[in-house]
């Protein structure tokens, strides 16, 4: 692994490459990454770098997202086959329909969602901004918030503004459980429970902090326990140990295993990763038309976020 480790070093360099690790990669990846974090704010410490060649260590979306904001740089992503169910559950052509039958809808999109579909928005979000997002909507239209409906319905909480919400989900945040995570708060009741708002409301209802993966950095860095129990996608306990190694952090468990992988997000291997960057492919490519169209609600979420 050594070798390996040290062959990508040197391939990075060769090609003026940023490695980019998404929170939910493994460890040995989020080590030699330039940047580790989540899938927009990667996106803009790409554009900002000084390199040629984008290496996305994510799942499709996120590299369309970077290759929108940067659209003159080469985004490769190591396995074209990392995709993502919350994602899939909305396709552009179903939203289209939606549209053509709802035209006053004002979509709202987080942003784990396909370059089509950001084309066919009005606004991005992310888990982070979600309910600074809704509260900048003009109150007299009625918003789709897709295609998270979990992400959804705690926005509504938060806000108090109703929505209508697309039927879909992240394929591992469902699969925590009131039941399981209420074992897990047994086993260590003098931990913090911090969970991911895509899980269901059951498993965010024992929680004591619900956020997004970068703000449970900050959270539990801030905190005055040393136990927190991380109701997410297990690679985040790469991060929190590495960066907050005073702490101990407990993956919550489904079910059925002691911690939830992303088989999409586990696609990417060191492997692929090294090939990715001899070869400089799998790349990503967008139509220009699209990557006009999905930068302004993008635009859009940056400018109320400074407001």
């Amino acid at each position: 692994m050594t070798d390996l480790k040290e062959r990508v070093l040197k391939l990075k360099k060769e090609r003026n490459a940023v490695i980019l690790a998404h929170n939910y990669q493994t460890k040995d990846i989020q080590e030699v990454a330039d940047f580790v974090g989540d899938s927009l704010g990667l996106s803009y410490n790409a554009r900002d770098a000084k390199a040629d060649v984008i290496v996305f260590c994510g799942v499709h979306f996120m590299a369309e997202t970077a290759k929108i904001v940067s659209p003159s740089r080469t985004v490769i992503l190591p396995d074209l086959n990392a995709g993502c169910s919350l994602a899939d559950s909305c396709r552009a052509s179903d939203l289209r329909i939606f549209l053509e039958k709802n035209p006053d809808h004002y979509v709202v999109s987080y942003i784990n969602c396909s370059a089509e579909v950001k084309a066919l928005s009005d606004l991005i979000c992310t888990s982070g901004n979600a309910v600074k997002m809704i509260h900048k909507v003009p109150a007299d239209r009625e918003i789709l918030f897709a295609p998270d409906q979990n992400l959804g319905e705690w926005v509504m909480e938060k806000t108090g503004r109703p929505m209508r919400l697309w039927d879909g989900a992240c394929h591992v945040h469902i699969e925590f459980t009131h039941e399981s995570i209420r074992k897990i708060r047994d086993q260590y009741p003098d931990a913090d429970l911090v969970a991911h708002p895509e899980c269901t409301r059951p498993v965010r209802l024992l929680a004591d902090e619900v956020c997004s993966t970068e703000k449970m950095i900050d959270y539990c860095r801030g905190s005055k326990k040393k136990d927190f129990i991380i109701v997410t996608e297990s690679g985040m306990l790469h991060r929190l140990r590495r960066e907050i190694p005073d702490k101990n952090f407990i993956a919550g468990p489904t079910d059925l295993c002691q911690c939830n992988d992303c088989r999409f997000m586990k696609m990417n291997t060191m492997e692929k990763l090294a090939s990715a960057l001899e070869t400089l492919q799998p790349e990503i490519t967008l139509p220009d038309a699209v990557i006009s169209r999905a930068r302004l609600p993008i635009d859009r979420m940056l400018e109320w976020s400074r407001s």
